[in-house]
């Protein structure tokens, strides 16, 4: 998730968008789901209309305050109202879904026995802010004929070196072997056994405590990597790694046990909770695995890079959802949207993983970004071209705060072209 950092950029810009393709004024049809698809344009005259299922999601950020809470200065009562506008405003665009990020860095927006309040509710970590954050949104989301899943960074602990910042009995000050430095940042070191167990434990607990839709982790797991820095897990791979054909497999093998080990303990305690993942949209260029990989050249690909083997845990049905962060334009030279909705639709093909494509409203009319984020429709646009891949159950958008801002009109066109009426959730 971008969460108001600048992703890397991936070689030159390309064709631009494929502006011969109509945005369509039928609205999308039902994806995936068979239960309550949609019997869509076209149908016979006098059949029932089936019910519309289609994920439509905005990511709710909270880390530095990014979509909520707007100010750590703000009383309860402000906070709770800001929240509450973000859901209206939801509703208000037809969609039927937040994704509401909990844990943002190794702290909570929810009493949890393992981890502290987080520092963006309050501006101190750890301190009570005096009411239950998630509660609140669950109910409220509920109320509104909302789904809620709740978000969590795995690894992250603080986005500087600071270790003087966390409360006192943060589990990083009380285990400081679970901590690695790297790129200026403090992060759990998945090669830990017991970090593995704790971040399952901050999960579960939400699952057990709160009747959340769905737990949904981010694109972060070993951090994105940087030149000239070097993330230090020597002695971990010394103590565990023997087995493994090199230190990629073993790190890879790590975050494969996370993924793993996490839906399996979640379907344990509650079967209908779902389980799913929005990693970053390159599983590998076709040069790093041409049988398998996709028609893309992106400097960053998330096997070789983040040690995440998402097409595997697609694969083996880990993960009951996958969300790629597909940010980028219709005919990009180095990642083009439509190869990658047709690579993931190939991928979730068959195995009952759902696939809703995480979608970047943040590039709309943003300064610095290719010209075709200056035409409103481009999004749209992304929308029309997956109605022809069955597969793909709907979208999400990054992120909430520029749902009302609009910009440059284009979620008023969106609207309009895709989600006229209200559809249920998968």
């Amino acid at each position: 998730m971008v969460e108001g950092l600048s992703r890397r950029r991936f070689g030159a810009v390309g064709a631009g968008a494929l502006g011969a393709l109509a945005v369509g004024a039928a609205e999308a049809g039902a994806f995936g789901s068979a239960a309550g698809g949609s019997l869509g344009a076209g149908a016979p005259v006098g059949l029932p209309r089936r019910r519309l299922v289609q994920m439509r999601g905005s990511w709710i950020a909270t880390v530095v305050n990014t979509d909520w809470p707007l100010s750590v200065e703000l009383p309860a009562r402000a906070q709770r109202r800001a929240l509450l506008a973000r859901l209206d405003e939801a509703v208000r665009r037809n969609l039927n879904t937040v994704v509401l990020q909990v844990r943002p860095a190794a702290d909570a927006f929810f009493p949890s026995p393992y981890e502290p309040w987080s520092e963006w509710l309050t501006g101190v970590q750890g301190r009570d802010p005096g009411w239950d954050p998630l509660g609140f949104a669950v109910r409220e989301a509920h109320a509104r004929g909302m789904r809620l899943h709740a978000w969590f960074n795995p690894y992250r602990i603080r986005r500087d070196e600071r270790i003087e910042m966390l409360a006192d009995r943060h589990p990083a000050r009380l285990h400081p072997d679970w901590v690695v430095r790297y790129n200026g940042g403090l992060y759990y070191n998945p090669g830990v056994p017991q970090v593995r167990s704790h971040i399952q434990d901050c999960v579960l607990h939400v699952v057990r405590s709160y009747d959340v839709d769905a737990v949904h982790f981010d694109d972060y797991f070993y951090p994105y990597p940087v030149a000239g820095q070097v993330f230090d897990d020597g002695p971990e791979y010394r103590a565990y790694g023997g087995g493994f054909a090199g230190r990629a497999a073993w790190r890879r093998s790590n975050i494969d046990a996370l993924i793993r080990e996490t839906g399996e303990r979640i379907r344990a305690v509650k079967p209908q909770v779902a389980f799913g993942v929005s990693p970053f949209g390159v599983w590998r260029n076709a040069a790093s695995d041409p049988a398998r990989g996709s028609a893309t050249s992106a400097g960053v690909q998330t096997y070789d890079d983040l040690y995440a083997d998402t097409r595997k845990w697609v694969k083996k049905g880990w993960i009951d959802y996958v969300c790629p962060q597909l940010y980028w334009h219709l005919g990009m030279a180095a990642a083009d949207y439509g190869e990658l909705v047709r690579w993931w639709s190939d991928v979730v093909a068959g195995t009952g993983v759902g696939l809703y494509i995480g979608e970047a409203l943040y590039k709309v009319g943003a300064s610095g970004q290719p010209a075709v984020w200056g035409d409103p429709a481009e999004l749209s646009r992304h929308l029309a071209f997956c109605r022809d891949y069955p597969q793909v159950g709907g979208h999400v958008f990054f992120s909430a705060k520029l749902l009302p801002q609009d910009p440059l009109g284009a979620v008023s066109r969106l609207v309009a072209d895709h989600y006229r009426r209200p559809a249920a959730a998968p």
